[in-house]
């Protein structure tokens, strides 16, 4: 019996080693780990890659999220919206400065933020929106876009999850006022411990982001701003700049992979038990996660455990709903479509090296539960 790693990093790491470890070789050598000439490079690269004039390293892609709010102005009692239906980092930012998240429900094709809804969730507290491009493919930005100036509002990318992503030609994280990336093992381009990235189109925002990283200081132990230490380590970089070589073949390859899941699950007569991940029109999906809606998920989940299929499920609560939110007065039925989606959405394996022969057992053995479930 064939089991499927939901991921596994060390194929990448195999196939690019010499490359890595000659880059960290040579970052030791020099002892130089803070910042430096390798996170300007991978700044500069990475600008380049998502037509952005400007990109800033930082330690995380939750420091990202935090800087970009900072960068903004967003202070105490201001609004920022987003969804209830991503990783907690994203609305935690907001508390963290004493802002209030306000939540608004997604579309049930994309998983991202629906539009639709965002004008009816606007107070004259309102400062921001923090749409996600959840799972590898971006949220309808034109119309989010066109709100956001209308109301005056700084528009937050968090395009953690969908490096490489675009829609209508335009790389996710170009087009808002700001832009964030991280850099977790496990993403598309992912480093060897955390990292992040803020892209914006402002030079003036440009230069607050490089003090905000180190404690608001623009020259040693001369503060002009109150910051955080979020600095992306010349290791991490090094690392980014071997890897940025190989993420469109790697994206592709995920593109390809989902496409034959897609094959599968139809020859298989599934289509009346799971919904396939469906990408919108003039998108580009970079297939963080391939995510499937199943019926019967958790039994299923079960099954695929019992036979070795890796699997996991982004995200079974929604944000409205965790404990620490319980003070914001949200209930259960509030964002119906982002419940429905935690009850029903199933992540299976679609890392770049996955082999065909693995996917078609992991289509089978979806097949096999649904035969006598």
């Amino acid at each position: 019996m064939m089991s499927v790693p939901f991921l596994d990093l060390k194929l990448q790491y195999h196939h690019i080693k010499p490359e890595m470890m000659a880059a960290i070789q040579a970052v030791c050598d020099e002892q130089a780990f803070i910042l430096g000439p390798r996170v300007e490079q991978v700044e500069q690269a990475l600008a380049a890659y998502l037509g952005c004039p400007y990109a800033i390293g930082v330690a995380s892609g939750s420091d990202a999220l935090l800087l970009a709010l900072m960068a903004s102005g967003v202070r105490p009692g201001d609004e920022v919206l987003t969804t209830p239906f991503t990783f907690f980092s994203t609305a935690g930012v907001i508390s963290r400065l004493q802002a209030t998240p306000v939540f608004v429900d997604i579309s049930p094709d994309t998983f991202t933020l629906n539009p639709d809804l965002v004008e009816s969730r606007l107070t004259s507290r309102a400062r921001a929106i923090i749409p996600v491009h959840l799972f590898g493919q971006c949220a309808e930005m034109e119309r989010i876009g066109t709100i956001a100036r209308k109301r005056g509002l700084i528009v937050i990318e968090d395009a953690c999850q969908a490096i490489g992503a675009s829609r209508h030609g335009q790389k996710a994280g170009t087009f808002g006022d700001f832009g964030c990336f991280s850099f977790f093992p496990s993403k598309n381009l992912g480093g060897i411990g955390d990292g992040g990235l803020i892209t914006t189109h402002s030079a003036k925002a440009r230069d607050l982001l490089l003090a905000l990283r180190v404690h608001g200081s623009r020259s040693d132990y001369h503060h002009d701003h109150i910051g955080i230490n979020s600095r992306l380590d010349a290791l991490q970089a090094a690392v980014l700049l071997v890897k940025l070589r190989y993420l469109d073949s790697w994206n592709a390859r995920r593109q390809e992979n989902a496409c034959l899941y897609n094959q599968l699950f139809q020859e298989a007569g599934l289509l009346d038990r799971i919904i396939l991940p469906k990408t919108a029109p003039g998108n580009v999906h970079v297939f963080h996660q391939y995510t499937i809606r199943a019926a019967k998920r958790d039994q299923l989940m079960a099954y695929l455990k019992e036979q070795g299929i890796g699997h996991k499920v982004y995200y079974p609560v929604p944000l409205h709903l965790q404990e620490c939110y319980h003070f914001l007065g949200y209930q259960k039925g509030d964002f119906p479509v982002s419940e429905l989606m935690a009850q029903e959405v199933l992540s299976l394996p679609i890392f770049p090296e996955l082999t065909k022969a693995q996917i078609v057992r992991v289509v089978e053995t979806i097949a096999e539960f649904y035969r006598t479930n």
